[in-house]
């Protein structure tokens, strides 16, 4: 029989041999609970950016009509076309303007907003899922 000397020579003949080591628990990546998640955070300024950059779009447009109305109505009376002064197409370019501000809030939404609500909305459930096997 020989001996190996990173182990103790057993003192007992029939002691019994020492337990492989354990291995390490498998462990997931470590996430804070979701209420505390950064993710949340992005999401947020995301959600304001597209909220601020929508309404400034619409609401610049109009107010930037209202001021030309105010300080400048030579301008807004002077005639782009025979028949059609400035401030009627100006005032008729304010749907389109409100469409546009529309279209970029959907667009940010499904671009950036969307999956950082689902990917959130997963992660949820996984914890959830987590949460309720170790209980």
């Amino acid at each position: 029989m020989s001996h190996n000397p990173s182990q103790p020579y057993p003192t007992y003949p029939w002691q019994p041999p020492e337990p492989p080591p354990r291995p390490a628990p498998h462990r997931s990546r470590d996430r804070s609970p979701l209420g505390h998640h950064s993710d949340l955070r992005i999401l947020r300024g995301a959600y304001r950016w597209q909220r601020r950059t929508a309404t400034l779009t619409a609401l610049g447009y109009f107010t930037l009509f209202l001021v030309l109305s105010a300080y400048a109505p030579s301008f807004m009376a002077s005639s782009v076309t025979r028949g059609l002064p400035t401030g009627l197409l100006l005032a008729l370019l304010q749907l389109p303007v409100t469409w546009l501000a529309i279209a970029v809030y959907e667009h940010t939404a499904r671009r950036y907003v969307d999956p950082l609500a689902d990917r959130i909305r997963k992660q949820s459930e996984v914890d959830a899922r987590r949460g309720a096997a170790a209980r």
